[in-house]
């Protein structure tokens, strides 16, 4: 069973001064794995995490990430000021982009991120477009060589990375450029429960450190696993082992890596989800309960706060505040206002039997939630709240306005 941090009234009382729907993280759980995860791979060299911002790009989330030894990966300019702002700048900073515009190779540059380049013509383009960094990672696709999953799909059909006949000369490239320090990434994954997929990843990538060392003369520094690590949505699913998936890669780094003499090399990730994931709920309230062909529950979020379920069928756990002991009776859609059929919660799923005004709260929020939203429909996106350890609530993100959504147009049409 699904746990909820707080009880109704907690949230009965917060939403009196913060309307429902909104977005609540838990402080304490969110602290609590991150220094797990990072205990787990304590044996690893320069072990660090680099949370990948886009999952819930808050400063409030960052920065007790941040005060956990976290650094931040980033794939926008946004991202990287963001990053900044919070006082991660430097090598606590990953740029791992596609399709990226000059001014954001600039900006990373400047800032001293590490530079991922996700294309081997992306060379001529930082050259081009800021300099050469001393520190430079390059993200590799396996193509045949692994297989990807659902949601991120096979890397022979991704957009991102360099090929295996491609790797090779882009490291030399940049050792004849002036690079001195090298990183490797690769991301074949995302969302991922078998711990065994990670250790895979790792013999994949260890064996390319050898093989770039003795056919470009390069020592990478570090290899970055990747995100990707998933998190148990469903009530049968299990969380990876982390210990498991560490013993493994470890097992490796002492057959592989120190026996060619390329020990001590850094292992970093750049999980996000598997960090906050399971750590945040929205909170809507039900406004109608309606029979049609099917009994349906409409609520006041929507599509706009959460579009997992909409966009790859994805599960989200539901729990009905002060019904948690009640019989799941009754089969119901839940649904929020936007106009699309596929605005749905969820699909003929079991719960209580629900009134009007019951708060609902949909589970494994905490990443690609909100930071996921829209507004079309004109909807707004929702406030976030935290909550702390001594269970008090900070708004760490107010609800948009009307305002907010129409500060961007220009009513008086100025031809251009």
């Amino acid at each position: 069973m699904k746990h909820v941090p707080f009880t109704k009234e907690l949230i009965e009382r917060v939403e009196k001064s913060v309307p429902t729907p909104f977005h609540i993280y838990d402080e304490a759980a969110i602290r609590a794995n991150a220094q797990a995860f990072t205990k787990a791979f304590s044996w690893a060299p320069g072990f660090k995490n680099y949370f990948a911002v886009k999952a819930c790009p808050n400063p409030t989330i960052m920065s007790l990430l941040k005060e956990e030894g976290f650094g931040a990966d980033c794939s926008s300019l946004p991202e990287l000021l963001l990053s900044e702002r919070v006082g991660l700048t430097g090598e606590d900073v990953m740029f791992t982009s596609n399709d990226t515009p000059d001014e954001e190779f600039q900006a990373a540059v400047e800032l001293g991120a590490i530079v991922n380049l996700d294309d081997i013509s992306h060379i001529e383009t930082l050259e081009k477009s800021a300099s050469i960094p001393e520190l430079i990672c390059f993200r590799y696709n396996p193509g045949e060589g692994r297989t990807g999953n659902v949601i991120i799909g096979h890397p022979t059909e991704a957009k991102y990375g360099v090929t295996t006949d491609q790797l090779i000369d882009a490291y030399r490239i940049m050792k004849e450029k002036g690079s001195t320090r090298f990183g490797l990434h690769t991301m074949v994954a995302s969302n991922e429960l078998n711990g065994d997929y990670f250790v895979e990843t790792a013999r994949m990538l260890f064996a390319l450190v050898i093989r770039i060392q003795k056919e470009a003369g390069v020592r990478i520094e570090f290899i970055n696993m990747g995100g990707g690590i998933g998190i148990p949505y469903g009530l049968d699913d299990k969380p990876v082992d982390l210990e498991a998936v560490s013993a493994g890669m470890k097992d490796l780094y002492e057959q592989m890596i120190v026996p060619a003499g390329l020990d001590p090399l850094k292992i970093v990730f750049e999980c996000g989800r598997m960090v906050t994931g399971p750590y945040g709920y929205l909170v809507g309230k039900v406004r109608h309960v309606t029979e049609k062909y099917k009994s349906y529950v409409g609520l006041d979020a929507c599509m706009t706060n959460l579009m997992r379920p909409a966009l790859y069928g994805a599960y989200h756990h539901i729990t009905v505040l002060g019904k948690e002991g009640s019989e799941c009776s009754e089969v119901y859609d839940v649904t929020g206002s936007l106009c699309e059929n596929n605005d749905k919660f969820a699909i003929d799923r079991q719960l209580p039997k629900i009134d009007v005004d019951d708060i609902v709260v949909i589970h494994d929020t905490g990443a690609h939630g909100h930071a996921m939203g829209f507004n079309y429909n004109g909807k707004l996106r929702s406030a976030e709240l935290l909550l702390k350890p001594d269970a008090s609530v900070e708004l760490i993100r107010r609800a948009e306005t009307i305002e907010d959504l129409f500060s961007t147009l220009d009513f008086e049409f100025k031809t251009l």
